[in-house]
This record gives structure tokens, C-alpha cells and sequence, in this order.
């Protein structure tokens, strides 16, 4: 591919100094076009809007476009391992941590986090307004109250499973549905059912705002309980599996982590914060770029004079 044949001939050190000689915000006039970086991505991420932000001013920046696929965390691993992608957005650290001790990604940067909700008819049959997550899932499970699933192995339905874990149920019969859809299908299922659901922040805003569903179990995005904290990671295809655009792919994770944050934080949906920027921290956690059961810890480099 031509793209590919650019980028090896400017190497990662000239793709990245584009992004360095923009100035500003706006993108430097003399840029070669590179082509697209082909990121898989979490439909949460890309179902409330800020994706389409965040591409728009990637462009501005580093005359590049972000091709999306999306398709959920497991599906957008897969499509990773499967070489198809360059670089992932993804939202299940369980499912990341397999996914780099395979060595098929490399440089896990933490981009931002919102929170979880569960969301549900606004009579609420099952009474689980301001329970906290485990007792509201109990509270449904003993109702045998309709609960919309994605049931497609994302990270929203990862984070379900947990849950139900947590609560010490095992979800099934005709009360337990599951759509294998995306965030955004779920929702409209969900509403259409009367049912519950577990949501993103983001998404519900962007698909739900003034709908059939009604907030139950909402602790606020800035300090959810750990349960219902969302992390997005960005992390790119490791180079010595699969023949990916890696400059470009670290473009996108500079961006992301750099000038990016800045339009997380201003992102709204419907007069809301959806997400909050996570990339950017005066005393960095080293451990967030390597699984979470790694073996030893990680070594903290320290700059030279």
C-alpha cells in the first residue's frame, strides 16, 4: 500500500515531527497526505459523537485521516490480532491485558473515563433507584425485571458480567435478553421493552436524552465507584506481528494523549460531560501500561541531565 511505503520511508521519528511542526492548531500547509490510520474501536467511544470530534481535528493537525471500524472492544481486539487495524480504542482491561501479553499490541496509553449507568423504565418495577449496582442487579434477577444485554463480549457487556458476578447471579430465562448489538441498539431495545439495561455515559446522552429511560444508578462521572468507572485505553498493533502504519498509529496515540485531552473536556452531549480526559497526570502511573498481573513491577525511567 502506498501509505504503508510513505511511512516506512519517513520512519516514526518523520511521521511524528509533522504533528510537531503544525504550530498551533492548525496543520502544516507542506504536510505530505499520508492516508488514514485504521483504528477498530469501542462502539461507545464512537456511538456518542466525540469521535467524529476528536478525527476532525486529528486531520487539522497531522493531515492524516482515522478510518473507524467499529465493533466493540472483543470484536475490535480481534480485528487487531487479525492484522486489520493499526491501532485499537478499546474499554476492558481484562480483555487488554490478554491482548499485550500475546504481544499483539504495544504502548497502552490511557486516554479518558466516564462511568457506568443502570438505566431503566422510569416506574422503576424493580426499585432500583439509588441502590448501588450489585443490589440493583440483585433487585432485577429477583424481579425477574426485563434486562437488555449486548451480549457481544464489549466492555460494557464484560462489565455486566462482572456485576452479575458481584451479585452472585447467573442471568437467564425469558427476563434476560440479549441483543448482541451495540451500545446504541441496545438502548432503543431497551427502551422499547421497558427494560433495564447497564449503559455508558456517553451513549446514553447521545441516544437516550429525553427518551423511555430514566437514570437508577448514577454516582456522577467524576468519582464513580470502581464498578462502575469506564477506562479507554488506545493501544497500537505491534509492528512485529502485522505490516500496520505504526507512525501513523503513534500519531493518533500522541494526539489522543496530547491536544486531544483538551477536546474531551470541552466534548458535551446534550449539555452534559460524557467522558473526562485521563492521559495527562503530574505523577504518572507507570503500571497502566502493562497488564494488570504483570509479572514484577514496572521500573520508573528518570530523565537524564
Amino acid at each position: 500500500m502506498r501509505r504503508r511505503r510513505l511511512v516506512r520511508a519517513l520512519g516514526v521519528g518523520g511521521a511524528l515531527s509533522l504533528a510537531g511542526c503544525a504550530g498551533g492548531s492548525g496543520r502544516r500547509e507542506s504536510a505530505p497526505d499520508l492516508g488514514a490510520v485504521t483504528l477498530a474501536t469501542a462502539t461507545t467511544a464512537y456511538d456518542s459523537g466525540l469521535l467524529d470530534v476528536l478525527h476532525r481535528a486529528y486531520a487539522d493537525r497531522f493531515g492524516s485521516r482515522v478510518d473507524a471500524l467499529v465493533r466493540g472492544t472483543g470484536a475490535s481486539l480481534r480485528t487487531a490480532r487479525d492484522g486489520d487495524c493499526d491501532v485499537v480504542l478499546v474499554h476492558a482491561r481484562p480483555l487488554e491485558d490478554e491482548f499485550l501479553r500475546a504481544g499483539y499490541g504495544v504502548n497502552r496509553r490511557r486516554v479518558m473515563v466516564n462511568d457506568f449507568l443502570v438505566v431503566g423504565p422510569p416506574d422503576d418495577p424493580a426499585g432500583v433507584a439509588g441502590a448501588d449496582p450489585v443490589s440493583a442487579f440483585r433487585a432485577i434477577a429477583d424481579a425477574e425485571a426485563t434486562f437488555v444485554s449486548r451480549g457481544d463480549q464489549s466492555g460494557t457487556h464484560v462489565r455486566e458480567r462482572r456485576i452479575w458476578d458481584e451479585a452472585a447471579v447467573e442471568p437467564g430465562g425469558e427476563w434476560y435478553v440479549e441483543t448482541g448489538q451495540g451500545m446504541g441498539d441496545t438502548l432503543i431495545a431497551a427502551a422499547r421493552s421497558d427494560a433495564y439495561t447497564l449503559t455508558d455515559r456517553g451513549t446514553f446522552l447521545a441516544v437516550s436524552a429525553g427518551g423511555g429511560l430514566a437514570r437508577h444508578v448514577d454516582y456522577g462521572i467524576d468519582d464513580p465507584p470502581p464498578l462502575l468507572r469506564n477506562e479507554y485505553a488506545v493501544i497500537p498493533v505491534n509492528p512485529a506481528r502485522h505490516d500496520v502504519a505504526y507512525a501513523l498509529a503513534m500519531s493518533y496515540v500522541g494526539f489522543l494523549t496530547g491536544p486531544g485531552q483538551s477536546v474531551i473536556e470541552e466534548f458535551r452531549v446534550a449539555g452534559e460531560r460524557a467522558f473526562r480526559p485521563a492521559a495527562r497526570s503530574a505523577e504518572p502511573e507507570f503500571g497502566q501500561y502493562v497488564p494488570r498481573d504483570w509479572e514484577g513491577e514496572p521500573r520508573r525511567v528518570e530523565p537524564r541531565d
